[in-house]
């Protein structure tokens, strides 16, 4: 029996009773939390009164972000201005039932509003509090703005990923933002280990984590390289093998897998060729070797090409669009995609990409419109009906909630 055949309606979320109260904006933060949601917890997102930058970003239907929906499924919204004293009084109300506070700003903001961990943790010292920001909220660089575009850069990830493109020198343009969602992943990580700490210590802790560290993280050659003289190989190592048609993507990493290669490309002599009897003899004359493979990859059409690796069992991909994967018949059966409604309609939204036989993972259903939930929590927090109107006034969010 599999994951998925395992009866997952009697089950709850992992964090299912936890509160969290999410001051994040952007992906970092939002990606973060959304884990967070899709596990269970009531997540409280904290906005101003204009929205979350990300409620603006296309595609935007009938002035809802899906985007921003992708991000933020799941999670209920109350809007506050920080800046006034009463919204912070609310807010430190709601801190005293609250298990986890993350937040993006800059180092030095959530302090001079009041509102940071050593504050926090006197009204509730089981509060795990998580700060995510650029390089650390200590230290030379704290309060450099940074965006994961620019922590691409600081990180050397750019330059270690250029080093790889033959005969290129400009670093490449950026839309694709590791940075953000790898920060996020290991935030959730730290929050549900502090989790389990806290069920020991009882006491919750502030957590501190870095973009430009996590962005370290996902170069351990390089990072050893910048230490120890290693020699480059011949030719990249992992790059598009060209067919008639396209392009596919190889990954040889073993032994067999090697063996595979050669077979498929039609030249077993080449397992016995003193040029790649042992991987370091391969390193060194990976040119040689992909450019003689793909003298038979280009005879033949991508898909060809892809049946006889997969018969020989070479790893290997045609190049496809997100599109195209989100298309593959696997994604459906994996059911990694739901269906997410805000006041724009109806979107896909990708599910955590994990199964867990005990526990239920989904993403929430619905976005919540600005504030929707402003007037509930308020209520909650104890706030008197004059206070709450007081803080929400005769605004259009008024309205709204």
């Amino acid at each position: 029996m599999t994951i998925m055949e395992v009866g997952e309606g009697n089950t709850t979320g992992s964090f299912q009773g936890l509160r969290v109260l999410d001051f994040s904006t952007t992906i970092a933060g939002p990606h973060c939390t959304r884990m967070l949601a899709d596990m269970g917890a009531e997540v409280i997102k904290i906005e101003s009164v204009e929205g979350e930058t990300m409620r603006t970003r296309p595609p935007v239907r009938g002035g809802f972000s899906s985007l921003f929906g992708q991000l933020n499924a799941g999670k209920k919204s109350l809007v506050l201005d920080l800046k006034s004293p009463d919204a912070v009084d609310a807010i430190r109300r709601l801190v005293k039932a609250t298990d986890i506070v993350v937040e993006n700003f800059r180092p030095g903001v959530m302090r001079r509003l009041k509102l940071d961990y050593a504050f926090l943790r006197e009204l509730n010292p089981r509060l795990i509090y998580c700060s995510i920001s650029g390089y650390g909220q200590t230290g030379p660089s704290a309060e450099l703005p940074a965006y994961a575009p620019v922590i691409h850069a600081a990180s050397g990830y750019d330059m270690a990923h250029l080093s790889y493109q033959p005969g290129r020198n400009r670093p490449d343009y950026c839309g694709i933002y590791h940075a953000d969602i790898l920060t996020g992943v290991y935030a959730f990580g730290a929050i549900s280990a502090a989790l389990y700490q806290r069920e020991f210590g009882r006491k919750g802790q502030h957590i501190d984590v870095s973009m430009l560290e996590s962005m370290l993280s996902l170069t351990p050659n390089e990072v050893q390289w910048s230490q120890f003289a290693v020699a480059p190989p011949s030719r990249p190592m992992f790059g598009p093998l060209e067919t008639a048609d396209g392009y596919v993507m190889v990954a040889i990493a073993s032994e067999k897998t090697f063996q595979g290669l050669v077979r498929a490309s039609g030249h077993p002599e080449w397992i016995g060729d003193p040029r790649f009897a042992k991987y370091a003899d391969r390193r060194n004359h990976w040119k040689d070797l992909m450019d003689g493979v793909e003298t038979w990859s280009r005879t033949v059409a991508t898909a060809k090409c892809l049946a006889e690796l997969n018969v020989h069992g070479v790893p290997c991909s045609a190049y496809r669009t997100v599109a195209e994967a989100m298309s593959d018949p696997q994604i459906a059966h994996r059911g990694a995609l739901t269906e997410v409604e805000d006041g724009g309609g109806t979107f896909k939204v990708l599910n955590l990409p994990f199964r867990m036989s005990g526990t239920s993972i989904a993403a929430g259903k619905r976005a919540a419109t600005l504030g929707e939930h402003t007037l509930a929590l308020l209520r909650e927090s104890g706030l008197s009906e004059d206070q709450i109107a007081a803080l929400v006034g005769k605004s259009p969010l008024a309205e709204r909630c």
